[in-house]
């Protein structure tokens, strides 16, 4: 089959339409330990147990005191000392301080921490530099000044990391109610790919595109699963696309272009896809396909989304980026937006490629000064079949359809690998 190309806002706004529709289904739940959550959906909001803090909390190591009296610079006696973990002191006498550590509850009278940097010591007596200043609520949490018993902490939806799971251990969360990974279906299609572990005769070559679209599907939170190669005939597509009925998403890699053995979607079209779009105008990928087949497994009929990514590898990693981790966050009920994009700045000059959006393969570097952004160069490629160029890359440099040529010096955006 054939159909004219779309712009890729035109398929980001299909993609969007049929996105919702598949995040109206709930995946199911299952309790993780809390250690085993990163990169997993949380399924239930994180529920504050007690205040944050549950008591006024020092932020600095110091001295508790009143920040009037310590204004006066005079010498005041030290009255106690508390340490982080310490049950809470005081009251706190007039004319007084009380050293204290970071983290440690602030005894009751006092408004303030100074830092024992600005302090001066004479014997068990302090004062407070002339030179420093302190004012009430210094260098001090209080308490629920961070969030209230009862307050939402983290909204089902979020894909925990390590500050979601921060806050959950400090609620008392051993275990976390957590949505089931989608399980995503990978078919490598074409006689001339041969296993990793195999010698490639002549005219093959090794299948890349398998380990690298299960390390992406991880990554996108999902759970890969990669059928066996298909050959390039309708019989061995046919019997492929049914072993894949099991799962909640399909990629297939491969056979989606115009040449006389791209037959993925003839052999779509016999199993009953509805297509969304047949074709992109972007650059790698142009392509690609998205439809969904409507499923019968276990008795239960669902409907299935599919991506036809084309075969070469850093077209397939594109299009996995732009078209298929959306659709993978939606299955999986997460509610963070994909892909991710970020500015940086152009160090050399990108040839773009009028009526189409390129994504150019770059390297980012991120350690940026304090002050800079993000600089990025294109990679020198030899086509989307470039893997080693691909390897060097940690971004692409996106190139919009109505330009011809980046200029160093501009700030761009980037699609984060």
């Amino acid at each position: 089959m054939s159909s004219a190309l779309v712009s890729y806002s035109d398929a980001l706004a299909l993609l969007g339409e049929q996105i919702a529709q598949f995040a109206l289904e709930t995946p199911p739940v299952e309790r993780v330990d809390l250690a085993a959550c990163a990169g997993r959906v949380l399924a239930e909001s994180v529920i504050a147990d007690r205040d944050h803090p549950p008591f006024p909390r020092s932020t600095r190591d110091g001295y508790a005191c009143r920040a009037a009296e310590a204004m006066t610079h005079a010498f005041l006696p030290v009255a106690g000392s508390i340490r982080a973990g310490d049950p809470p002191a005081g009251p706190l006498p007039p004319g007084s301080v009380w050293e204290i550590m970071t983290g440690a509850a602030v005894p009751e009278g006092a408004d303030a921490v100074a830092m024992i940097e600005h302090m001066e010591a004479n014997g068990e007596r302090v004062r407070l530099s002339h030179a420093r200043f302190i004012e009430a609520g210094e260098n001090i949490i209080p308490r629920g000044g961070e969030a209230l018993e009862g307050d939402e902490l983290v909204p089902a939806g979020n894909r925990l990391a390590a500050p979601q799971i921060a806050i959950a251990a400090s609620c008392g969360h051993a275990t976390l109610p957590v949505h089931g990974r989608p399980r995503v279906a990978i078919l490598t299609t074409g006689d001339e790919l041969v296993g990793v572990d195999s010698a490639p005769g002549p005219g093959q070559i090794r299948n890349s595109n398998a380990p690298m679209l299960a390390a992406m599907v991880s990554a996108a939170g999902a759970k890969p699963m990669i059928l066996p190669r298909a050959e390039d005939n309708p019989e061995a597509l046919d019997v492929s696309l049914q072993l894949a009925a099991f799962a909640e998403m399909l990629l297939i890699s491969g056979g989606v272009s115009a040449g006389r053995f791209d037959l993925v979607e003839d052999a779509l079209t016999r199993a009953g896809a509805k297509f969304h779009f047949t074709g992109v105008r972007i650059q790698p990928g142009k392509p690609v396909v998205f439809g969904h087949l409507s499923r019968t497994h276990n008795s239960a009929l669902r409907v299935q989304p599919f991506l036809g990514l084309p075969g070469n590898p850093i077209s397939s990693a594109v299009t996995f980026l732009l078209f298929a981790a959306p659709v993978m966050a939606a299955l999986g009920a997460a509610g963070e937006p994909t892909p991710r994009f970020a500015l940086a700045r152009l160090a050399r000059d990108c040839k773009g490629r009028t009526g189409l959006t390129r994504f150019v393969p770059g390297r980012c570097q991120f350690h940026a000064g304090p002050h800079e952004i993000p600089s990025v160069s294109p990679v020198g490629w030899q086509g989307s079949g470039d893997l080693a160029a691909f390897a060097r890359s940690n971004c692409f440099i996106v190139v919009p359809d109505d330009v011809d040529r980046l200029h160093a010096g501009e700030t761009v955006r980037i699609l984060i690998a």
